[in-house]
């Protein structure tokens, strides 16, 4: 590891050779069956990463035992019959050239009864805020010495299972207010044993299942994944957690993974997976001030997904590797265009995926609607050899058009002067999902999207309408033009956003209203896209298509949907099986 590594050069992480300094780290998926086993859409999304050329994939968080599984449908490994699906799982992995990790992580007093069937256990009673589709303050029982001893011994079977169903290496997660996280925060942890009080003692838990799988699973590398910054009273500070990414190296760690935030963060928990008006490389300096003080790789996390802001990271010595968790749901292909110099599928960072899977949905992504429907997208392409007009250039329209740019000629015809269409005010929106709204963020998605229709050859008029001679000979017209204010709203609402009221409080509490953003977003609105096709001078026999907001005034989730369901024609999947 030298200072001039790039983010496309190897590196290793104790003896095993990464391809390049990218990982896909732990997202949960909700992709495994009931029970926990893998299924078809498991490893139709973790492979689709994999051939996207990430460097290490780390599987989704999975618990050593029982009593700490904390979501329904969450990937099982606490029991040898999990094995076989995670073979397949591990094979599929290596087989697109990927090196693989799973992330071993125990829920503590976030496991709720409802999905474990037992009593979550922590290091205190202490009262904890819990939401796995409902939320409810989950009260666990203290863990006694011997039930500590019971959950470390599950922690190295199961690392001992991971070694046996092919894994690379495995991730211990120290992190965002799960079990071990929960031992190092004062305010979860009140032991006055041997466990708890003094830094080194609330460290002790996690540590000492770090040394028992060195010890008891020999030549299976460990990453101990350290949140160094809780964000609130009585949680681990950055100093605190800087020494335990120190005493994880000397415990036997062959690398430290930084992250920072927990569910009991402040202002809110989405610290933990800061979202766009948080400012990008959030946790960089973390990673930064963790390298100077061990020697085996650390791994940095947190609004990376401008890939000249990765490879700088790697580059100035900040980190070794860079963990793209949004930024490879967005696009799995990340790490082989960002490899080849062309435009990745900008991350939002809206947390839509987050906050939608935590409702209880399967992952799901705005700007890839092929994101835990792998599957049904595998083998689908744009049919080739027509020439096809898009009217309008906002994300639908866009997307359409880079979907079929491939052996199709395509021209994108808009009345405004630049792309984007109504999505660049929505940078102006006190909120978009349920985050604050940063406009960078649309900025960068709309010009990249662009960009990528542009190498795909992809022709541009703005400024104008579409005329007679635009439409002839055209074998497809995808009329993409969006939605209109109802009532005259339609000049109003942009004046509005561009004022100080758009970011004042008041118009951030009306706008956390689900109901008001829906009446913006729907009851408000309407595509007038058929009416249009209907007047539009064409050919006869030219096919008409109306995508997005023209179609049905909603979100740009749907208007982006309806764009790939237009180009690619997925197949309907059944439900996942193993």
């Amino acid at each position: 590891m030298g200072e001039s590594s790039g983010l496309f050069d190897p590196i290793e992480i104790g003896g095993v050779r990464l391809r390049n300094r990218t990982l896909l780290p732990s997202m949960t998926t909700r992709l495994a069956d009931d029970a926990g086993h893998v299924t078809d859409a498991t490893l139709a999304y973790y492979r689709a990463r994999a051939e996207g050329g990430v460097g290490l994939v780390t599987v989704e968080m999975a618990s050593p035992e029982i009593a700490g599984k904390h979501r329904f449908r969450e990937l099982g490994i606490y029991d040898d019959v999990f094995l076989p699906g995670l073979r397949r799982l591990v094979d599929t992995l290596h087989e697109a050239g990927a090196c693989a990790s799973i992330q071993l992580g125990h829920g503590g007093s976030r496991a709720r009864s409802a999905v474990s069937g037992t009593t979550p256990v922590a290091p205190s009673a202490v009262p904890t805020p819990v939401f796995e589709v409902e939320s409810e303050i989950a009260v666990p029982e203290a863990m006694s010495p011997a039930r500590i001893r019971e959950t470390v011994d599950a922690y190295v079977a199961a690392a001992a299972r991971a070694q046996r169903a092919g894994f690379d290496m495995v991730e211990l997660h120290g992190a965002h207010g799960y079990l071990i996280s929960q031992f190092l925060s004062p305010l979860e942890n009140t032991r006055t044993d041997s466990y708890g009080g003094s830094l080194e003692n609330r460290a002790r838990f996690g540590l000492e299942i770090l040394r028992r799988i060195k010890s008891e699973v020999p030549g299976l590398p460990v990453i101990f994944r350290i949140g160094v910054e809780d964000f609130f009273a009585g949680g681990l500070t950055a100093d605190e957690g800087m020494q335990v990414g120190r005493w994880a190296e000397q415990s036997g760690a062959d690398a430290v993974s930084v992250t920072a935030g927990h569910y009991r963060s402040l202002p809110a928990a989405e610290r933990m997976i800061p979202p766009m008006a948080y400012p990008a490389a959030t946790f960089v300096e973390y990673a930064a001030r963790m390298k100077q003080l061990v020697d085996v790789p650390v791994i940095g996390v947190g609004r990376l997904g401008d890939p000249d802001l990765a490879a700088a990271a790697v580059a100035d010595g900040k980190l070794d590797i860079v963990a793209l968790g949004r930024p490879l749901i967005a696009d799995p292909h990340w790490v082989a265009k960002a490899q080849a110099g062309v435009p990745v599928r900008r991350c939002l960072a809206c947390n839509h995926c987050i906050t939608n899977m935590r409702s209880g949905a399967q992952l799901s992504c705005v700007v890839n609607p092929a994101t835990g429907r792998e599957d049904a997208y595998d083998g689908t392409s744009a049919p080739g050899g027509r020439r096809i007009v898009v009217l309008g250039a906002g994300p639908a329209g866009l997307t359409y058009a880079s979907l079929v740019a491939e052996d199709n000629d395509v021209t994108v015809i808009d009345t405004a002067d630049r792309a984007g269409g109504a999505f660049r005010l929505t940078g102006l929106a006190p909120r978009f999902n349920d985050v604050t709204a940063a406009e960078p963020t649309f900025t960068a998605y709309v010009g990249e999207l662009e960009r990528t229709c542009r190498l795909g050859g992809v022709r541009f008029r703005y400024g104008s309408k579409a005329t007679r001679d635009d439409l002839h000979g055209a074998d497809l017209v995808a009329v993409a033009t969006g939605a209109d204010y109802r009532f005259g709203l339609g000049a109003l609402v942009p004046r509005l956003l561009r004022t100080r009221a758009a970011r004042s409080r008041a118009a951030a509490r009306l706008f956390a209203s689900t109901r008001v953003r829906d009446s913006l977003y729907y009851r408000l609105r309407i595509g007038h896209g058929a009416t249009l096709a209907r007047r539009l001078p064409l050919d006869p026999g030219t096919e008409v298509l109306v995508l997005g907001d023209a179609r049905r005034a909603g979100k740009a989730r749907e208007a982006i949907t309806s764009a790939f369901e237009a180009a690619l024609a997925p197949s309907t999947r059944p439900a996942p099986t193993r």
